[in-house]
């Protein structure tokens, strides 16, 4: 679905419903199911044949939402969250870094719910590789499932899934060989892994990496492991995103508005009370219908997110004094104890590429 350039809604789609900014779901589209929210009941036999963009009414007319095609921003915002997810600015950021581009093969050390794992498949295309980790099972299931409906997974899309522990497994993934152009970590502890990424990088061109941690502790000890194996460029970074919406507000004319509060004053006084049949069912306006007074008006979100993560930036010269480590899997042990037992001048590797 995430590859698929349609216009119109057909049975089977997965779709992103906008209610607001903040209320963002996804559904698949099946004869003879309804949607239900505040807003009212949408049936998805409606929905079926419209054009993605459309404003579907409710059955009752008393609300409305769109349809959308799904993207990796729009599935962040509405994807089930397993873990905590990384956010959209800080994906961006991330991909920028990492210099990811299509054709590539990227490692992904621990899938969460998924949120990367859609931005990193769009960013390779078709003709690339994402190879993304998941040590829990349940997680794993309900991120296969996810991968299949929206049609990531090969041989549709670029992602293989796998359920493995990294940091006693390594990145081993029988019948393919994984060479990595660039490495995003997502693991509680990403200083266990570096030692076993080095077999799996691009001997032909710079690989690049990215761990992510919440916590100063955690970049601590991943730039000391980064220094020591020989890592070159080394960041830090934080990414601090604020959105400022942009939208129409109804304006009130005060005269009206004082008479209005006049009027309600005046039956709460005189015990003045509606019957139920009296009163007109709530009505969800649309923004900028015709008839009312609008006004442009801006502001900034409510939910600023100051800090998400810390990203930690890492280059591999793949003519390093560690060009030469033989990526099979009876090294490992050999490899980790080595690298482990040497102390790495890092001012004397060449710095050319």
């Amino acid at each position: 679905m995430f590859w698929e350039k349609k216009t119109l809604v057909e049975e089977g789609d997965v779709v992103i419903i906008w209610l607001t900014r903040e209320q963002v779901h996804s559904i698949v589209i099946e004869r003879g199911k309804v949607f239900n929210n505040k807003f009212g009941t949408y049936a998805h036999s409606d929905i079926i044949g419209l054009p993605y963009g459309s404003q579907v009414p409710s059955s009752n007319g008393a609300g409305y939402l769109h349809i959308l095609r799904p993207t990796p921003e729009l599935w962040t915002r509405a994807l089930l969250r397993r873990t905590q997810i990384v956010y959209t600015h800080d994906i961006s950021f991330i991909q920028s870094k990492l210099r990811i581009q299509r054709g590539m093969t990227v490692i992904e050390a621990g899938t969460g719910s998924g949120s990367m794992t859609h931005a990193l498949a769009r960013a390779v295309g078709l003709t690339g590789r994402v190879f993304s980790y998941e040590y829990h099972e349940k997680r794993y299931k309900e991120a296969l499932d996810e991968f299949k409906q929206n049609g990531i997974l090969v041989p549709k899309g670029p992602v293989i899934l796998c359920y493995q522990d990294v940091i006693t497994d390594g990145f081993y993934v029988k019948d393919y060989e994984v060479i990595a152009h660039a490495v995003f970590i997502d693991l509680p502890a990403p200083w266990k892994v570096i030692c076993k990424m080095i077999p799996h990088f691009s001997k032909e061109r710079q690989t690049r990496i990215c761990c992510l941690s919440p916590c100063i502790e955690q970049v601590q000890k991943t730039l000391k492991h980064l220094q020591k194996y020989g890592f070159y460029d080394i960041e830090l970074s934080e990414v601090n995103h604020c959105e400022w919406i942009a939208r129409k507000v109804e304006y009130k004319d005060i005269l009206e508005a004082a008479q209005r509060i006049h009027e309600v004053q005046e039956n709460r006084r005189n015990g003045k009370q509606h019957n139920s049949g009296d009163v007109r069912p709530a009505k969800r306006i649309k923004e900028g219908e015709e008839g009312r007074n609008w006004k442009d008006v801006g502001r900034m979100e409510k939910n600023v997110k100051n800090h998400t993560s810390y990203l930690t930036f890492g280059t591999w010269l793949p003519l390093s004094q560690y060009y030469q480590i033989p990526a099979h899997k009876n090294d490992i042990s050999y490899i980790k104890n080595e690298i482990e037992d040497t102390d790495y001048d890092t001012n004397n590797l060449e710095t050319s590429s």
